[in-house]
C-alpha cells in the first residue's frame, strides 16, 4: 500500500510538472511579440536638416519607450497636401500625419480623420494647450487634431540701424513703424521696413477694421470697405512713402535674408527667423517687439500644424500613443527644447523660459490675441 500510494503521489507530481512547464511555453495571441513590433506610418513634410534630425531622435525616444511599437517616418517633399489628399481618397494614406491649420476645415469635414476626444484622458490635461491653437482643429464638436507646434508674427529690428537713427525703442503703433521706416530709409540700410505682401501675413491688418477674409458661405470679402482700410496701410507705405520693400526689390529669397543681409532695418516675421538669423548672419544684433497696434488694436498672425490620425488606420490605439507622445509634455518639450519651434502647451512654453526670453516673448505674448490663418473649408480657392 505504502509502495503504491508513493507511485500514485510522485505520477501526480510529474503530472503537474508537466502542465506548468507547458503553460509556461504557450505565447499569449493577445500580446505582441517585441521581435514584431507594430509599425505605424507618420508622414510630414521637409524641414531643415536640424530639425529632421531632431525630429527622429524624438521618435527614437518614442520607440525606446514603447517596444512594441515601430514608427515609420516618411518626408513628402513636394505637393505635401496633394499627396495626402490622393492618398486619403485611395485608402493609402499614413496613419499619422501633420494636418496645417489653413487645410484643417476642409478634412475635418471629409469624415477622413479620426476624432481623438474618445482618446484624451484628464492626465494627458487637454486644458494645457493655448486655446487659439487647439480651436483650430475642433470641428462640429470633435476634435481632429493636437498642434504640435506654432509661431506668431513679431517685429524684429536692427539695434545699430535704430541707434544710428536715433531711436531708443521699436514702435508701438503702425503710425510710429511708418514714422520710422522713413527715418530709417536711406541710412545704415536701404529702406526701413521689409514687407511680405501674401494675405497670410496681412489678415490681421484686415480684422484691425472690423474686416473678415470669408463670410458664413466661405465666400471672399476681404476686399471690403473696412478690409481694404487696412491693406492700404501697406500699399500707401510701399507706393507713397517708399519706405518698404518686397524681397523681389532687393534681390533675396525672404523678409529673413533681406533683414539679414540689411537691406531693410525692421520686417516682420516668426519664429523661425531666430535661428536662421543667429546661424546665418551672426553678425546682425536685432532685437523683436509686438507687432505695432493698428486702429488701437492689439494684432500678429499664428501659423500651427497639428499631428492626425487617418480614420482608417489599422492600429488606432498605437496611433494614438505616437500623437499622444508627440503633443505630451516631455515629447513636446524635446521637440521644442532647442527653439526651433513654440511648443502650443503652456507649461512647456513655462518650462523652457520662452515667455521670459528676450526675443521669443514678444511671439509667446501674442498667441492670445492672434488672427489664425483659416479661411474656411476651401482655402485653395
Amino acid at each position: 500500500m505504502i509502495k503504491k500510494r508513493l507511485f500514485h503521489f510522485f505520477g501526480l507530481m510529474i503530472a503537474i510538472a508537466i502542465a506548468i512547464i507547458a503553460c509556461q511555453s504557450l505565447q499569449l495571441p493577445s500580446k505582441p511579440l517585441s521581435s514584431n513590433p507594430i509599425s505605424i506610418k507618420l508622414s510630414g513634410w521637409g524641414g531643415s536638416p536640424v530639425e529632421q534630425k531632431l525630429l527622429r531622435q524624438v521618435l527614437q525616444d518614442f520607440e525606446t519607450k514603447h517596444p512594441t511599437i515601430k514608427v515609420k517616418y516618411e518626408v513628402i517633399a513636394d505637393q505635401y497636401m496633394d499627396v495626402i489628399k490622393t492618398r486619403l481618397v485611395g485608402e493609402a494614406a499614413p496613419d499619422v500625419f501633420y494636418l496645417d491649420a489653413l487645410e484643417a476645415p476642409f478634412l475635418m469635414s471629409q469624415n477622413v480623420l479620426e476624432p481623438l476626444e474618445s482618446y484624451i484622458t484628464p492626465t494627458f490635461d487637454l486644458t494645457d494647450f493655448e486655446d487659439t491653437l487647439l480651436n483650430s482643429f475642433k470641428y462640429q464638436n470633435h476634435i481632429y487634431g493636437l498642434p504640435k507646434d506654432y509661431s506668431t508674427l513679431a517685429l524684429f529690428y536692427n539695434k545699430k540701424a535704430f541707434a544710428a537713427a536715433g531711436l531708443s525703442n521699436p514702435p508701438t503703433t503702425w503710425d510710429e513703424l511708418r514714422n520710422y521706416s522713413k527715418q530709417l530709409t536711406g541710412k545704415l540700410n536701404k529702406y526701413g521696413f521689409g514687407e511680405i505682401p501674401e494675405l497670410a501675413r496681412q489678415a490681421y491688418k484686415i480684422k484691425a477694421f472690423g474686416g473678415q477674409l470669408v463670410d458664413r458661405n466661405g465666400s471672399a470679402t476681404f476686399a471690403s470697405a473696412a478690409g481694404l482700410q487696412g491693406l492700404e496701410l501697406v500699399v500707401d507705405q510701399y507706393q507713397k512713402d517708399r519706405s518698404s520693400a518686397q524681397k523681389s526689390d532687393v534681390g533675396t529669397n525672404s523678409g529673413s535674408e533681406m533683414f539679414g543681409q540689411n537691406k531693410v532695418a525692421m520686417v516682420i516675421e516668426g519664429n523661425w527667423a531666430i535661428p536662421y538669423l543667429r546661424e546665418t548672419f551672426p553678425q546682425v544684433e536685432f532685437a523683436t517687439a509686438p507687432v505695432p497696434t493698428i486702429n488701437d488694436k492689439k494684432g500678429t498672425m499664428v501659423f500651427t500644424v497639428a499631428y492626425v490620425m487617418n480614420n482608417l488606420a489599422q492600429h488606432k490605439a498605437e496611433a494614438w500613443e505616437l500623437i499622444s507622445y508627440l503633443t505630451g509634455k516631455e515629447g513636446m518639450q524635446k521637440w521644442t527644447g532647442t527653439g526651433f519651434a513654440l511648443p502650443t502647451r503652456k507649461s512647456v512654453a513655462k518650462n523652457l523660459g520662452y515667455d521670459q526670453d528676450s526675443l521669443r516673448s514678444p511671439l509667446v505674448a501674442g498667441v492670445d490675441y492672434a488672427t489664425s490663418w483659416q479661411v474656411g473649408k476651401y482655402s485653395s480657392a
